[in-house]
């Protein structure tokens, strides 16, 4: 293809304009960025400040913004720096979600961002911290029971914004003026919850990931103990609270779905009836349709474990007079569910469970083959002409003695067909003594002496 699309800011191939960094929290994904003229279309531009405040500006001077571009923007006092976050037809939508009315005064996007600009917002954006920290004490002195988690300075250092946590209403009408007479800047106090200044921080929840309340949460529903109840969750506040010390906003995404299977289950206070024994409610597993029933109220005795269809029958069966024999039927659960785990392949152990199957295998092989080892003695005892393991290997070995024993040639041709490096021996040695005497002594009978021998 002749026609290559290129992005400016160099993140790749198509579709790619649409993702933006996830350093910046609540980040939209623009999924019509690639659309021709999509930015043309609105004026209305989305930008984000520190960490998730947000707010959405009229482009007047038609500036040719896209995403991640840091602009200055009008601001009450001066002006603010702030990064696009979002362009096109999808702002409006966010303006709507955010309840924003039509008829709200819209603010405007003054110039791209300069570097004096920037030296300005990096001066302020330093003092935030020491700003805080000093706050802190100041509305200790004064006595207010309130918590100042953050800081946040306007681009150009005129104005300061204070979020601060209370359980309580506070009067900090004496506290705006000291603040005032200490940084000599102007002064904006903001309330936010638990939930509002951990998404603010942000951090990783006991799940693995990043916290949803800075990531993509952008209003927060009350959350109760009855969600934990549903879902047969151990009321334990050390597991239930997350790291705002509240009551984790992720009991609430199943909620639903545990109501909607409770309705198939019969209700706990109704008691089954056999030929044996009462049995009463003990705990159920409501996504697998499963009810377990005990004998004893306080404690699990005789745990008898039968589905919903089961147990409406014998609620029906009772109803009518009827008593069954047992609480579980012939076709109800056999064989009790082995939970499955389902991080099995991501576990670090995976790879020694294969190699303890397999030592297994090998040591069932070694099993069977000592089991047959013993079991051949008695074969052979019962069919005596049938050769026994060990006779083979001995049989094996008597064989060269007995071709020694049985060959008749001389010694020089049996070590002719041996190999070349005993006859190589023999001619190096025979080379290596040219001068040596023949030995002339040659065996005497038995029972004859020989007459050289005999002493003088």
């Amino acid at each position: 293809m002749d026609n290559e699309y290129k992005l400016k800011n160099g993140s790749g191939c198509l579709a790619c304009s649409g993702c933006g960094r996830q350093d910046n929290k609540l980040n939209t994904y623009d999924w019509m960025a690639d659309i021709p003229g999509n930015a043309d279309e609105q004026d209305m531009v989305e930008v984000q400040f520190k960490n998730t405040r947000k707010g959405y500006y009229k482009n007047s001077n038609k500036l040719p913004l896209m995403k991640g571009d840091i602009v200055a923007v009008e601001a009450s006092p001066g002006h603010d720096i702030g990064t696009v976050t979002l362009t096109g037809r999808l702002v409006p939508l966010q303006m709507k979600k955010a309840n924003i009315r039509p008829d709200a005064e819209i603010k405007r996007v003054y110039r791209k961002a300069k570097p004096v600009d920037m030296e300005k917002y990096e001066e302020a954006k330093s003092r935030e911290h020491q700003t805080m920290i000093r706050s802190r004490k100041i509305a200790e002195e004064l006595g207010l029971k309130m918590k100042i988690g953050d800081v946040e300075y306007q681009g150009d250092g005129n104005k300061a914004i204070f979020y601060y946590i209370a359980d309580e209403r506070v009067d900090f009408r004496q506290l705006i003026k000291v603040l005032a007479d200490a940084f000599k800047v102007r002064i904006e106090m903001k309330q936010i919850g638990a939930r509002q200044e951990a998404g603010r921080i942000g951090g990783i929840g006991p799940c693995g990931r990043e916290l949803c309340c800075a990531t993509w949460m952008t209003s927060f529903i009350s959350v109760s103990t009855s969600a934990a109840r549903y879902q047969d969750i151990s009321l334990n506040p050390q597991k239930l609270a997350g790291q705002c010390a509240k009551l984790k906003c992720c009991l609430n995404y199943e909620v639903d779905a545990y109501v909607e299977c409770q309705k198939r289950l019969p209700s706990k206070e109704i008691e089954l009836e056999t030929k044996d024994a009462v049995y009463y409610y003990f705990k159920a597993d409501i996504l697998a349709g499963t009810i377990t029933y005990s004998t004893d109220k306080s404690f699990l005795a005789n745990e008898c474990t039968i589905t919903a269809r089961r147990a409406f029958e014998i609620i029906n069966m009772n109803k009518n007079g009827e008593k069954p024999e047992k609480l579980d039927s012939e076709e109800g659960i056999k064989e009790e569910r082995k939970s499955k785990d389902l991080l099995e392949q991501e576990s670090l152990t995976r790879f020694d469970k294969n190699k303890s199957a397999k030592n297994k295998k090998k040591k069932n092989k070694n099993n069977q083959q000592q089991q047959q080892e013993e079991t051949e003695p008695q074969a052979v005892a019962e069919k005596p002409n049938v050769p026994n393991r060990q006779q083979k290997v001995q049989q094996e070995q008597q064989k060269p003695e007995q071709e020694k024993q049985t060959d008749n040639r001389p010694r020089n041709q049996r070590n002719k067909y041996k190999g070349n490096n005993q006859n190589k021996r023999q001619q190096n040695g025979n080379q290596s003594q040219p001068n040596q005497k023949p030995n002339n002594t040659q065996r005497q009978p038995e029972g004859k002496t020989n007459e050289n021998n005999l002493p003088k």
